[in-house]
């Protein structure tokens, strides 16, 4: 019988927020995300298609082919496993065992939402079609809702409490929190925690995600804000590989920037930087 999926913290951070999803047709006040050749308000990640070389196009299209085939088909099978399971009559499944089958469900079609999510916002940014409410965002308001889908990881929060509020789409910008403390839970070794940290910077607000993992060496550090790469990953059970190159977009679409150092002792750090909501 088929069981409840193990969760991965990868898993949960490649998609949005509840009430992250945009779309095109966001009322009055919405803010139109430019391409890089517009004028823009925040400069999108990637460049259209049509803007790439033909051999760096054939690169993404093979990339995005080989995800999606494996990362959007997993959770798929396994919903439809559940419910296979669930409606066949060879069986007589105890009432837990029936909640536990629709749980697998469930779990599988939030994780394939937050992947389609994913690849449509990816596409908007690129093409500068997506749509975001920047306003005066407290910490407070997106970082506990976020630290609560990571309850078994170790991590650290100081001085985001006392940091100022930001510019921000609160919805996008719990997005981009979710994205970075996923793949710092996911590189982090076990007994090192993992490290949030926010302070004032003139006319900016930076937050730090640190962990205690392999870090970037120069090579995998041009790389790892393309799209469908995984920081060295060697398996597909962690997403398309959007995460950091989303989270980079959005950071920008916001006016900020998303930015890797390395960590003073072995790790990386991601900073993100954005605009406070009141300039000091």
């Amino acid at each position: 019988m088929p069981g409840r999926p193990a969760g991965r913290p990868g898993d949960g951070a490649l998609g949005a927020v509840p009430g992250a999803r945009t779309g095109p047709a966001a009322g009055p006040g919405a803010l139109g995300v430019r391409s890089a050749h517009g004028q823009a308000h925040g400069q999108s990640l990637c460049h259209p298609a049509r803007n790439r070389p033909p051999d760096a196009v054939d690169q993404l299209r093979t990339a995005m082919l080989a995800a999606v085939s494996h990362d959007l088909r997993t959770p798929l099978a396994g919903a439809l496993a559940a419910v296979g399971s669930l409606r066949s009559r060879d069986v007589d499944f105890s009432p837990e065992e029936r909640d536990e089958l629709l749980s697998a469900t469930e779990e599988s079609l939030a994780r394939l939402g937050r992947l389609v999510d994913d690849l449509v916002d990816m596409s908007r940014l690129q093409t500068g079609m997506l749509r975001l409410r920047p306003r005066p965002t407290g910490w407070g308001e997106v970082l506990p809702a976020v630290l609560n889908r990571f309850p078994d990881a170790d991590v650290t929060v100081r001085g985001v409490a006392a940091a100022p509020a930001v510019r921000a789409d609160p919805a996008q910008l719990a997005r981009v929190l979710a994205h970075l403390l996923a793949n710092a839970v996911r590189h982090s070794p076990a007994g090192r925690p993992v490290s949030v940290s926010a302070e004032a910077r003139g006319d900016r607000v930076e937050l730090r995600v640190t962990d205690r993992g392999p870090g970037l060496t120069g090579a995998a550090r041009k790389g790892a804000f393309l799209p469908f790469q995984r920081l060295g990953d060697t398996d597909n059970s962690t997403g398309l590989g959007l995460g950091l190159a989303l989270s980079r977009g959005l950071a920008e679409a916001m006016g900020g920037s998303l930015t890797p150092e390395d960590t003073p002792g072995g790790g990386l750090t991601m900073v993100l930087s954005l605009p406070a909501a009141e300039p000091s």
